[in-house]
């Protein structure tokens, strides 16, 4: 339920809100042990019989830090000085680590880092009394990130264009980032030398870049509906950066072309989309291939197939592609309508069906006769989707997952169902990050 901020307090109930007192040991400099990372990345340690939680740090080590203030029942702090550390520690890749909050694990060293995107998983599942066997992490590389929003402020000192720091709303201004490919990265200093043509004095925005098949498409989030000068500004922009598409949406609403000077398509295995401005695609080939990758070797090649939460067709027109029935579900208007129109554009057996599955989920009736499924939800994960799924007959499902917590708890659904479950695939799109995803295969027993 949603609260309405401005008349909470105003009840004859309310009671006044108290300052919460300030914790002795906040301000404190003191050593401690890492004894392991929590599941955001940071290092846990102790102190005072309450858990300390220090970002940047690592299993192992000794550090120096300063407590910094209250996090939960614990207490969070910061490195003053790493005393011992780990065999793990590497050299970050990045000039702005640290200030930057967007890679907060460049200090772990690859195939740690996989072991812990791994250790995550396991122990989502195990909350669920889940045990079954958990596969190396596959790894996407650097520089492979084909999709980045990046903050905009346009200050009294000029335009600032990056990510936010760690737990703030400051924007860092970046210079690089190996983490994204390197023609998004090459689009930042040019996209922050034009900003005052189209971006208001004091304004801030998000600047979303996503690189398809040899084109890139732009879309800007601001606080101000474009004028005629914010238009000619940015296809001016377009045409000296070869983009493909600029569309604009104003606040929250729905974008507006303003320059579309060719289609921006992207490949789903031998099928070609074109997304709706900023819609979601996997971050990385690499990564989107790993996961159809599993998709497409546990489920029939023939028959009637499902792809639930659907998208743009990342599954769907792979499978259907190789000769199968697809019904396609996806609850956002303009990503199934794209789907739908590569479907037709390749004469593919493709149902694209709009239809918000958290409101109203496909029921075992519906699922009836159907070979295999494949769903693929937002990080809430899809518990009514599920407890369905369970009830069906459905051979064989799919599961791919950007959140083991939630789908642990939808895994725990499908096994209580009468499901086996194989085992999990993580897959590591994010590089140093705390960030995790997972493809699984259930069979009914």
């Amino acid at each position: 339920m949603t609260t309405d901020r401005s008349q909470a307090g105003r009840g004859p109930r309310a009671r006044p809100v108290r300052a919460r007192p300030r914790d002795p040991a906040v301000g404190r400099t003191v050593e401690v042990t890492i004894t392991g990372l929590g599941a955001a990345g940071d290092g846990l340690a102790s102190y005072d019989d309450r858990a300390l939680y220090i970002p940047l740090c690592l299993p192992g080590e000794r550090v120096r830090v300063e407590i910094t203030g209250r996090r939960g029942d614990g207490l969070a702090a910061t490195i003053v000085e790493v005393l011992a550390p780990a065999a793990e520690r590497a050299v970050p890749a990045c000039r702005h680590y640290g200030e930057c909050g967007g890679c907060d694990l460049q200090h772990l060293a690859d195939g740690a880092a996989a072991d812990f995107k791994a250790q995550l998983v396991v122990e989502a599942l195990a909350r669920r009394a889940i045990r079954v066997p958990v596969l190396p992490t596959r790894v996407s590389p650097a520089a492979s990130r084909r999709r980045a929003t990046l903050a905009i402020r346009r200050t009294a000192r000029g335009v600032i264009l990056g990510f936010n720091a760690p737990e703030s709303a400051r924007v860092v201004d970046i210079a690089e980032c190996p983490v994204v490919r390197p023609r998004l990265a090459a689009l930042v200093a040019p996209i922050r030398a034009s900003a005052p043509g189209w971006l208001h004095a004091g304004e801030a925005a998000d600047v979303s870049l996503t690189e398809g098949d040899g084109s890139i498409d732009m879309l800007i989030r601001a606080t101000h509906e474009p004028s005629l000068e914010d238009r000619e500004a940015l296809a001016t922009l377009a045409e000296s950066l070869d983009l493909a598409r600029v569309s604009w949406a104003h606040d929250r609403g729905e974008s507006q072309p303003i320059a579309w000077r060719r289609p921006f398509r992207v490949p789903f295995g031998p099928v070609a989309v074109e997304p709706p401005p900023g819609g979601f695609l996997q971050a990385t080939e690499h990564g989107e291939a790993t996961l159809a990758e599993v998709v497409l070797g546990a489920l029939p090649e023939r028959g009637r197939l499902v792809d639930l939460f659907a998208g743009c067709g990342t599954f769907a027109l792979r499978l259907a592609a190789r000769g199968a029935e697809v019904r396609a579900v996806e609850g956002d208007a303009a990503a199934i309508a794209a789907l739908g129109a590569a479907a037709r554009g390749a004469m593919l057996a493709v149902t694209a069906e709009r239809r918000d599955l958290d409101d109203r989920p496909l029921t075992a009736a519906d699922l009836a006769d159907v070979a295999g499924l494949v769903f693929d939800p937002p990080r809430t994960g899809a518990r009514g989707q599920a407890e369905e799924i369970a009830e069906s007959a459905v051979p064989v499902v799919v599961a791919v997952s950007c959140n083991p917590a939630s789908f642990a708890r939808d895994a725990r659904i499908l096994i209580d169902g009468g499901y086996a479950l194989d085992s999990v695939q993580p897959v590591d799109q994010f590089r140093w990050t705390a960030h995790v995803e997972l493809v699984a295969v259930f069979r009914r027993r």
